[in-house]
C-alpha cells in the first residue's frame, strides 16, 4: 500500500541542536529510495507502507546508537484507494486553486 507520511523526529538528551540527527534520518530516507521533502518542522515521505515504516524504525535505532536517550516521532500517515497521489500532486492541486 502506498503511503504519504509527515514525520517529525524529536531526539531527547542530545542538547539543543538536533540537526545532526535530522540529517541522519534524511540519509536513511535517501538510502531507502524513498521520495522525501524536508520542511522546517519535519519531513514528508512517500513510498510503500513497509518501506516507509522500516525507515522510521531505522531512524529510531540509529539515533539511539548516536546517543539519543529518548526519541519521540510525530507522524501523520495518509493512504488512498480511489487514485494514485504523490506529495507533489497534493501541492499542485492546492496551487491550481490559488
Amino acid at each position: 500500500m502506498f503511503v504519504i507520511m509527515d514525520i517529525m523526529v524529536s531526539p531527547g538528551g542530545v542538547g539543543i541542536s538536533v540537526s545532526p540527527y535530522v540529517a541522519h534520518c534524511q540519509k536513511i530516507f535517501q538510502e531507502a529510495g524513498l521520495s522525501h521533502q524536508m520542511h522546517s518542522y519535519g519531513t514528508n515521505v512517500e513510498g510503500e507502507w513497509d518501506d516507509v515504516l522500516a525507515a522510521v524504525k531505522r531512524c529510531h535505532e540509529d539515533l539511539h546508537e548516536m546517543g539519543a536517550v529518548r526519541i519521540t516521532s510525530h507522524m501523520k500517515l495518509g493512504t488512498r484507494t480511489d487514485k494514485a497521489q504523490t506529495i507533489q500532486d497534493k501541492i499542485d492541486s492546492v496551487n491550481e486553486k490559488m
